[in-house]
């Protein structure tokens, strides 16, 4: 890794947390690779010392830098892209993604070496901490990392310190609302009963098999993705989203995601009436909807998307009905399009 750095006229960073040790190591890499100049940095040098020395590195006076954490933030050198960290288990996941960012602030590619000891067992949380590390790379991830980071460590108690908490199983926005509920009843103010929730109106394969991801804490982190589906934009970035990070999204998974956005539709044009059969799905749109739309111009709209769709008009409530026999695709990707080209024709 050092050689392949040194080659194209970089610099790498060698993160090595032991201040004790740290000597020995860099006698150790230059024994390695005796053509680099090595020094090595850490917190206990004094001001000065430490000043020249990384004002050295910037210069590029020296190839390769040991050193501790003192490198976590505030150091931008572009001419340095390999980065090297020992015993990387030791470190926490937004650490790792902090140091990480050492590294790759120019427009050559970089690499990050997690390295441990061959003969060191990692427990599952180690683990976890370093897949995520690997598996987000993009530019942006930050915020990712923070959510894996909050699924492996827990959020704490609702109001307390100990970390042993459950948000990555109930989702941010509603542990939110029960950390403010809590807050509610210690203040001795009302909290009023919201234990029901609703059905979703479609029914559809929402399970993410063993053969996809096998963490629940990764499933999980899928779900919460699709939910949050609203428009063909949203369904395309998680689609590539999830792409990137597993290689495929399968059909089910699709449809998945094209059910969070009808329920985002049908809460926006006020729909509660879905029937949905083997042979047949029927939505109704409500009166104060249905007396805004222009008859002819949804008859074209249903036309072009697919023309077995019927329109049937009682009770002053339009309901729309797809036969499901020899559909080449599943009903929501005719079903959705349709529904979010109502929404839009009524600016809702």
């Amino acid at each position: 890794a050092i050689y392949k750095e040194l080659s194209r006229g970089g610099q790498v960073f060698v993160l090595y947390n032991r201040v004790e040790s740290i000597s020995g190591v860099a006698f150790k890499i230059k024994s390695l690779v005796p053509e680099a100049s090595v020094r090595y940095a850490h917190g206990q040098l004094d001001k000065l010392s430490l000043e020249s020395i990384m004002s050295d590195f910037i210069n590029h006076e020296f190839d390769i830098l040991i050193s501790t954490t003192i490198i976590e933030t505030g150091i931008d050198i572009p001419n340095a892209n390999t980065l090297i960290i020992y015993d990387a288990d030791h470190f926490g996941l937004s650490q790792l993604y902090q140091l990480r960012g050492r590294v790759g602030r120019s427009d050559k590619i970089a690499y990050a070496y997690l390295m441990y000891k061959k003969d060191k067992v990692l427990n599952e949380v180690a683990i976890k901490r370093l897949n995520a590390i690997r598996d987000f790379t993009e530019l942006g991830s930050g915020y990712k990392i923070a959510m894996r980071d909050l699924s492996i460590r827990g959020a704490g108690d609702l109001l307390g310190s100990e970390q042993a908490g459950f948000a990555s199983s109930v989702g941010i926005e509603l542990y939110m609302k029960m950390v403010e509920d809590e807050i509610k009843r210690m203040k001795g103010e009302e909290v009023l009963d919201d234990s029901s929730f609703d059905q979703p109106l479609i029914r559809v394969n929402t399970h993410i098999g063993d053969d996809y991801a096998l963490e629940e804490d990764i499933k999980i982190a899928i779900h919460k993705r699709i939910n949050e589906v609203d428009s063909e934009k949203k369904l395309n970035e998680v689609k590539k989203e999830l792409e990137d990070m597993f290689g495929f999204v399968t059909m089910d998974m699709e449809v998945y995601m094209y059910e969070e956005w009808f329920e985002k539709i049908a809460s926006d044009l006020n729909i509660t009436k879905v029937l949905q059969s083997k042979d047949m799905i029927k939505v109704t749109l409500p009166k104060d909807v249905s007396s805004k739309i222009k008859g002819d111009k949804l008859f074209l709209e249903c036309y072009n998307i697919h023309p077995k769709f019927l329109i049937s008009y009682v009770h002053d409530e339009i309901t729309i009905s797809l036969p499901l026999v020899k559909l080449d695709k599943h009903f929501l990707y005719y079903i959705v399009p349709l529904f979010s080209k109502i929404k839009g024709d009524l600016g809702v």
